[in-house]
């Protein structure tokens, strides 16, 4: 029978070699401030165009949401009060349309739109965003180096390293290891994602899409350069009842990657609405660039000091 010792090795080998990289590495990558994590939470919404918007149902007769046949819903009992979540169009075009560049994300929000309804009768929403790299890492976190003290220590437990396409993991001489191929090309827990809180606000002028730069254009424009379908249910489309709104940012909460690298709390209003143009776009997100090494990722995109 194996014991403890192995039992955990043999679970995930990776582990151990990521434990002696963390002990060995130099002390000069820092967790991020806030403000940092702000820059490039900044940075996520705008490279990101789809979230989760969630609202909650209103609490109050949830089958009298509207006397109008093109907006009812036959809603079921016990709704009021109850979470709801959905994928979201999103952009970041409050600064185009001369709004103020202060990070409230623009949605393009569906009169028949269940979220939309719950936020026109009242509730408040929270936004989620994850930013997900273009490119895979050229170096994977299970492959965090060929350590002789690792591999003593899995030699002294009876352990070997198994290597698996470009996976490495641990494993007993006379089990037969069989790891299924990973369904993302990343460690996604290791990737930045925060969350929004705060209401929807409708844009005054948001549905005004004369040419010759009003608000609505600039917002037509911007949207649908992220969004070209959305095109078809622009305010004044045939097809839906629709207004461009913005979600007014209250708190925001980041998780920026693993908690030993990355700044994992909230960030204050004030420095998330602080952050310049110039900013976002002089830091870099992991797996914006080829040839990245997911270990190192939160350090590599960290940034420097507040005037990045």
């Amino acid at each position: 029978m194996k014991s403890a010792a192995a039992l955990l090795l043999s679970s995930c080998g990776a582990a151990a070699a990521a434990a002696v990289e963390r002990a060995s590495s130099s002390n000069h990558d820092r967790v991020p401030t806030s403000y940092e994590s702000a820059v490039l939470a900044r940075r996520v919404l705008s490279l990101t165009p789809l979230g989760t918007l969630a609202t909650v149902f209103p609490a109050a007769d949830s089958h009298s949401d509207s006397n109008d046949p093109s907006t009812a819903e036959n809603r079921p009992d016990g709704l009021g009060g109850m979470p709801h979540g959905l994928m979201e169009y999103i952009s970041d075009c409050s600064g185009e349309a001369g709004l103020g560049d202060d990070g409230s994300p623009t949605l393009l929000a569906i009169t028949i739109e269940t979220s939309f309804k719950n936020a026109a009768a009242g509730s408040n929403v929270s936004l989620a965003v994850q930013w997900t790299p273009p490119h895979p890492p050229a170096k994977r976190i299970q492959r965090s180096g060929d350590s002789g003290f690792v591999n003593k220590a899995l030699s002294y437990l009876g352990l070997r390293r198994i290597r698996l396409g470009e996976d490495e993991y641990c494993g007993d001489e006379d089990v037969e290891s069989v790891m299924p191929t990973p369904p993302t090309p990343y460690s996604a827990a290791n990737l930045p994602r925060f969350s929004l809180l705060g209401h929807v606000e409708w844009i005054d002028g948001g549905d005004d899409r004369r040419a010759g730069g009003t608000v609505g254009d600039a917002l037509a424009a911007c949207f649908t350069r992220v969004h070209p379908d959305a095109r078809y249910w622009l305010p004044g489309s045939r097809v839906h009842e629709s207004h461009f709104v913005r979600l007014v940012v209250e708190q925001i909460y980041w998780i920026g990657g693993f908690g030993d690298r990355a700044y994992i709390g909230w960030i204050p209003v004030d420095e998330w609405r602080a952050v310049t143009r110039k900013e976002i776009e002089s830091v870099r997100l992991p797996g914006e660039k080829k040839g990245w090494h997911e270990w190192s990722a939160a350090a590599r995109a960290s940034g420097g000091s507040r005037d990045l």
